[in-house]
């Protein structure tokens, strides 16, 4: 913990201004004898002694008066106590953390050098020994909160019909203007809220320009819009896992109850209404009305990328086995509240990897959850779409929930386009797609 001398709510003792302006604490008094000092300067000393002795004492009543005190500035992850020892199990049977875990604000982290005895660890990537050395942390300090976003309490986050969770990096302002613009606006559409949020880390060491520069334009946007969640760890691909899981823990304390969440990134376009209506229809009782839903572009039977130059690359010390579950990519899928806390649970037992989608697939893959594909979820790469259609062509997207590689002034004209009244198509985008 740090302190700041505050010197305008605090005068030094006369004794010690008279002091400094006459050289009685210079250097050339070190080392003199008392006895030889004159008596003037004994009385001086002594009434300095006091005078000290007297602060000390006023200091412990009222310290804030004279100190301001700052808020930790401590590595911000924190160390997990395990998942074997601080779980146990709800009346589903389902697997949960104990209060004491997720109550714990520890931020200190420590490497687990114990990794460097796994077979091959000393060849392995300096990034990816990196990530094996701290995997085990994943509490970072937040910077930026929207404690209100769903409700005045938790429990009022029961109205939230849809949550957008946004996935952005610090610096994209211009893509985060104008997803507020357009398809993330919040809103009640057909009767359905829609709330939104970003959630961002750092870039740059603290005290960096860039690192200056970017948190003083989220926390500017935080101030005008409310929807940026931030945490304090470096913002990277190698870390999106990290920024899920926060999310989740967020999602736990303040949204508990939002209905359904739409988990994207900030590059995809997605047609909101369509989603309403979608998810009102799998709400209905006609339907079922089940709890979990996870639905997006499923990949099946994926491998995990072993060539060492690959962005994508996870070594067998990472992630042991040849395939992933079944998971939805990442670029854009929709999930319910429940399965997204059944997400956050597994967690704790399913060791994390840097791959977020993957992950996620793996989570409820143990919780012995499915995802299901949609036709209308596009997330994969950027833009799957085939040549043959005109990319542009509003007709495409009337259908669709999800298209992935959009950039900004593409999403500002795409939104406009599908809500123009007089757009007549002739024949639903979804069967271009499925030729």
């Amino acid at each position: 913990m740090r302190f700041r001398f505050k010197a305008s709510n605090y005068k030094l003792p006369m004794i010690i201004q008279y002091g400094r302006q006459t050289g009685l604490f210079s250097r050339s008094h070190r080392g003199t004898n008392m006895k030889h000092l004159p008596c003037g300067f004994k009385a001086i000393v002594f009434c300095t002694v006091v005078s000290l002795y007297f602060l000390v004492l006023l200091a412990k009543d009222d310290l804030s008066r004279y100190f301001q005190v700052d808020a930790p500035n401590p590595p911000p992850t924190v160390i997990d106590p395990g998942p074997t020892t601080s779980s146990v199990s709800d009346s589903n049977g389902t697997l949960v953390p104990s209060p004491s875990w997720t109550k714990q604000r520890m931020y200190k982290c420590t490497p687990n050098h114990s990794v460097g005895s796994l077979k091959g660890f000393s060849g392995l990537p300096a990034h990816i020994q990196d990530f094996l050395l701290y995997r085990h942390c994943r509490r970072f300090r937040p910077l930026l909160d929207v404690p209100k976003k769903c409700g005045r309490t938790p429990e009022d986050s029961a109205a939230v019909f849809l949550l957008l969770v946004i996935k952005t990096l610090p610096w994209n302002y211009n893509q985060r203007e104008v997803l507020r613009r357009t398809w993330a606006a919040e809103r009640v559409e057909n009767g359905a809220s829609i709330r939104r949020v970003f959630l961002a880390g750092t870039v740059g060491a603290p005290g960096d320009e860039a690192r200056r520069h970017t948190d003083e334009l989220l926390a500017t946007e935080n101030r005008r819009y409310g929807d940026i969640l931030q945490w304090d760890f470096h913002d990277s691909f190698f870390n999106l896992t990290l920024k899920q899981l926060l999310f989740l823990e967020w999602m736990r304390e303040r949204c508990p109850q939002a209905r359904y969440i739409l988990n994207g990134d900030e590059d995809v376009f997605a047609n909101t209404d369509n989603i309403i209506r979608y998810l009102q229809a799998e709400d209905s009782p006609r339907h079922g009305g089940e709890k979990h839903l996870y639905v997006g572009q499923v990949l099946q039977d994926t491998k995990p990328v072993r060539w060492t130059k690959s962005k994508y690359y996870i070594p067998p010390q990472v992630y042991e086995a040849d395939v992933f579950p079944p998971y939805c990519t990442g670029g854009g899928f929709l999930i319910s509240g429940y399965s997204a806390q059944v997400i956050y649970n597994m967690s704790f037992v399913v060791p994390v990897i840097p791959i977020d989608d993957a992950y996620l697939g793996m989570c409820l893959e143990k919780a012995g959850l499915k995802p299901r594909h949609h036709v209308g979820v596009l997330a994969v790469g950027e833009k799957v779409v085939p040549k043959r259609i005109y990319t542009m062509d509003p007709c495409l997207y009337q259908d669709l929930i999800v298209a992935h590689g959009f950039k900004p002034h593409e999403i500002l004209v795409m939104w406009d386009r599908i809500h123009n009244r007089e757009l007549k198509c002739t024949i639903s985008s979804l069967s271009s797609f499925r030729k």
